[in-house]
């Protein structure tokens, strides 16, 4: 779990804490308290479930925000009460906001028109359209950050699946791991409208990948 995001929890569950779990744990279907347990249990999950939309999505299959929420469903269903809705607590990671919840019916359907509808099936992609492709949708999603929890690893699965469509090998995201810094700028650079510093970072997780 993430200690730098803040919310704004009102009473929503989204908000609410695993109790004994001092604040580092999200209230569960579990009743787990221990971080390392609960980034085992999503990483477990998350294989799980990856593995399965991977051989479901064909390679000429459009993509769809109702695709996202379902990703997010089968994942984190048996985990927590909210996955797959959208969230409704406002969320900040190290002083940046996030898009506000109630604007996120909106802006979903406009991620979906804008990016979705335009970058997949990603198969009709060459290379060079792919690695835009996949930096404008991995930017904006995590701009909008739908959800409670899992937003990133959300829009990895989906880029993931975008390179598959386009007879990829699955993405190594060792990259953006080694340089955090480096992606959480090309994050704000995006949100400026400056996507080149994200088409460089996918096209190193390609040039990795493959």
């Amino acid at each position: 779990m993430s200690g730098s995001d803040r919310y704004d929890t009102g009473t929503s569950a989204e908000g609410q804490y695993e109790p004994g779990s001092e604040g580092r744990v999200l209230h569960n279907k579990f009743g787990i308290t221990d971080p390392e347990q609960m980034e085992l249990l999503e990483f477990d999950r998350l294989l799980l479930v990856q593995d399965e939309i991977f051989t479901e999505v064909s390679a000429d299959q459009p993509l769809t925000a109702q695709d996202l929420r379902e990703w997010h469903r089968r994942w984190l269903g048996p985990v927590y009460e909210w996955a797959g809705r959208l969230r409704t607590v406002n969320l900040s990671k190290q002083g940046f906001p996030f898009a506000a919840s109630n604007q996120l019916e909106r802006l979903m359907l406009d991620y979906q028109q804008l990016y979705l509808d335009r970058w997949t099936p990603a198969c009709e992609l060459d290379p060079e359209m792919l690695i835009t492709g996949l930096a404008e949708c991995h930017v904006e999603l995590i701009l909008i950050h739908p959800f409670r929890e899992g937003n990133g690893r959300l829009a990895r699965l989906l880029a993931n699946v975008m390179a598959l469509q386009a007879d990829e090998p699955p993405l190594d995201f060792t990259v953006m791991e080694q340089d955090p810094n480096g992606y959480i700028a090309a994050i704000h650079a995006g949100h400026s409208g400056n996507l080149q510093p994200m088409i460089e970072i996918f096209s190193a997780v390609l040039d990795q990948s493959r």
